[in-house]
């Protein structure tokens, strides 16, 4: 670029002469957009995972890091909740106000990024059940990411309402969407279905996705889960080794652009483990070799993780006891901003090597300023909510007698859709006919996490819980005959990635339970979904300062005032155990003191000037206060 040549933006650059074309992947080299070269170089950013008030500010910042696309996936079990309800941003549940998927393909066109479309409808993203709706599991014969035609039917339902709310905002009507994915890492699974991949690209032809399409896979599983006879283009996901990577990819395509659709810059977390961090100086290499291959173009995953709010975050089979570990709240994935939008080392170096490979070179705008982060003073709990009271503020709805244990999908609630989240209670009455050496005894792994308790108190002590296995547990009482049994599970995440049988993901109790070697029969079952209409409604709070011995599981209230503007925040959770946490009705998530994560992002937009009403569940041994932080530990 000559000196004193004024640069353009990447909307005036490839559109100034009119549109002709789209994208399109016709050479080896480069990716041409409108006819002109275009090195993608692209950040994921999932607007179900971040505020939409915040969605402008992670766009400028994406522009001023010299990014041209913003790439996002498209969560089925958010936008359709229960069957033939959908969900844009127009509903009334709790991640309503984060889905209007057209305002942010708009916005991201307003900040001048084009965008890169992953609708699923399967998208992993360790995102509960990648994504797919719970209900999909009431139908016993159900096979997933197949050809099996009700699911094809449901997908193709969802589908039919999802893809009219984009489908004009397409580069060539002059919008910014200039590729859409088939399906997702579809290579992996099995079995394999092509007819299904056929499927899905004949929805978007039909309703007239006429960009470019492709697949994304790692590249050794070359085109088993790809459609280049189709002209669908492949993609590669991967981490390291670059070189190696690439050239498979350009094995099975050697005569179109190579485009790494995932560089996982960084990693997710599990529970009971160590918080993953790829070093700078490894993630400089790896995308040095990424952009110094064949012109290849880049999506960052994640440029900016975000957070699982609510009950969202997955999980993973794995392969030693208990074979199962959910995610953790945060989202922070080490990316290149940091959950909470700032600016990170990785930020820094990124830019660094963007200006050095960029093609072309186009205007950027100035740096957004870094959001402040506040400790806000310590909060005292006022309130609570015994266990018994918790469960008598379920609604009738949602409690229901059965002679037999199963699992929450299959309860008979909400529309005949079943309980996708949250907890279920199986309680029932046992006759103590001595006071030791009572044998309780579960027949099949409890999905996921389980605590016993009986007449309200949990079993032994707050350490006998159990996670995805079998239990037999020791019970003593102190007086014989009748006592109140309640087997009380929290569905932690269902599992985002595998091959078919992974899938099958029911969660509560499915088995037989024996006491003494009798079977239990007769339970009521409370399904406790702590939806935010049911926690705003709570009533009968007790005061803490009359009953100072509560004991946990138990929910527990605390208000607090701000009389400035709201700033971003972090909740230290590292003094209570196990549970979840709302702010003025919204669920920011799940902790658990086992860790690596420690606290929970509170964006500013989730507070409020005046009276804020904080409500923590907490599962086993309660703390007594809320602590703030202005930094995050996430381990």
């Amino acid at each position: 670029m000559s000196p004193g040549v004024e640069l353009k933006t990447v909307y005036e650059y490839f559109t100034e002469n009119g549109i002709q074309s789209g994208l399109t992947a016709d050479t080896p080299d480069l990716f041409r957009l409108n006819g002109r070269e275009i090195r993608i170089v692209s950040g994921a950013l999932h607007y179900f995972r971040v505020h939409p008030d915040l969605w402008r500010d992670r766009f400028r910042k994406y522009r001023a890091a010299g990014l041209n696309t913003v790439e996002t996936y498209v969560p089925w079990n958010l936008h359709e909740p229960m069957k033939g309800y959908f969900d844009f941003g127009n509903g009334t549940n709790e991640f309503s106000a984060f889905l209007n998927l057209r305002n942010f393909v708009l916005m991201a066109q307003e900040e001048d990024l084009l965008v890169l479309f992953r609708p699923g409808p399967y998208i992993c993203s360790e995102w509960d059940f990648g994504g797919l709706p719970s209900w999909l599991l009431r139908d016993s014969n159900m096979k997933i990411r197949t050809s099996y035609q009700p699911y094809l039917d449901h997908v193709t339902a969802y589908f039919d309402q999802l893809l009219p709310q984009v489908a004009d905002l397409q580069f060539t009507n002059g919008g910014p969407i200039i590729a859409i994915q088939i399906e997702n890492e579809y290579g992996s699974f099995s079995p394999i279905h092509k007819s299904y991949l056929e499927h899905i690209k004949n929805i978007y032809d039909r309703h007239g996705f006429n960009c470019l399409q492709f697949t994304s896979d790692g590249a050794s599983n070359g085109a088993i889960g790809a459609l280049p006879e189709r002209g669908v283009l492949m993609t590669a996901n991967f981490q390291s080794d670059p070189k190696g990577n690439l050239d498979k990819l350009r094995k099975h395509q050697p005569n179109r652009p190579t485009m790494v659709m995932e560089y996982w810059n960084g990693w997710f977390d599990h529970w009971f483990e160590k918080h993953n961090k790829i070093p700078v100086e490894d993630f400089a290499i790896w995308l040095d070799g990424i952009f110094n291959h064949s012109q290849t173009s880049v999506n960052f995953y994640m440029f900016h993780g975000g957070t699982n709010f609510g009950f969202m975050a997955g999980a993973n089979k794995i392969p030693k006891e208990p074979f199962y570990a959910s995610d953790v709240t945060s989202y922070d994935y080490d990316g290149i901003l940091s959950e909470s939008g700032d600016y990170t080392p990785k930020y820094y170096k990124a830019i660094e090597l963007i200006n050095k490979y960029e093609i072309p070179k186009l205007f950027r705008p100035d740096f957004p300023p870094k959001s402040p982060k506040v400790a806000y003073p310590s909060v005292i709990l006022t309130h609570f909510l015994s266990f018994s009271d918790i469960l008598e503020q379920i609604p009738p709805s949602a409690v229901s007698q059965s002679e037999i244990l199963f699992p929450m999908e299959l309860l008979d609630i909400n529309e005949g859709n079943g309980q996708s989240y949250g907890y279920i209670a199986y309680q029932t009455t046992i006759n103590f006919l001595q006071f030791t050496e009572n044998k309780l005894m579960f027949d099949t792994p409890v999905r996921d996490f389980g605590i016993v308790l009986l007449d309200g108190e949990i079993v032994n002590n707050i350490s006998d819980y159990w996670i995805h296995t079998t239990k037999t547990f020791d019970v003593k009482v102190k007086k014989l005959g009748l006592h109140q049994l309640t087997i009380f599970v929290e569905n932690t995440a269902r599992v985002n990635f595998g091959v078919a049988k992974d899938f099958i993901q029911h969660k509560g109790l499915t088995g037989k339970v024996h006491f003494n070697s009798e079977l239990i029969k007769n339970f009521t079952i409370y399904a406790a979904e702590f939806k935010k209409d049911w926690i705003q409604g709570l009533k009968n709070w007790r005061s803490l300062t009359n009953n100072p011995d509560v004991k946990a599981p138990a929910i527990f209230k605390a208000t607090f005032m701000l009389s400035d503007i709201p700033e971003d925040t972090f909740l230290d959770m590292s003094s209570w155990h196990k549970g979840i946490v709302f702010i003025n009705g919204f669920n920011l998530g799940r902790y658990f003191k086992v860790g690596p994560q420690k606290t929970l992002y509170l964006p500013a937009p989730l507070l409020q000037l005046g009276e804020n009403i904080i409500i923590v569940f907490e599962q086993l041994e309660h703390a007594r206060e809320i602590q703030f932080s202005a930094t995050p530990q996430l381990g």
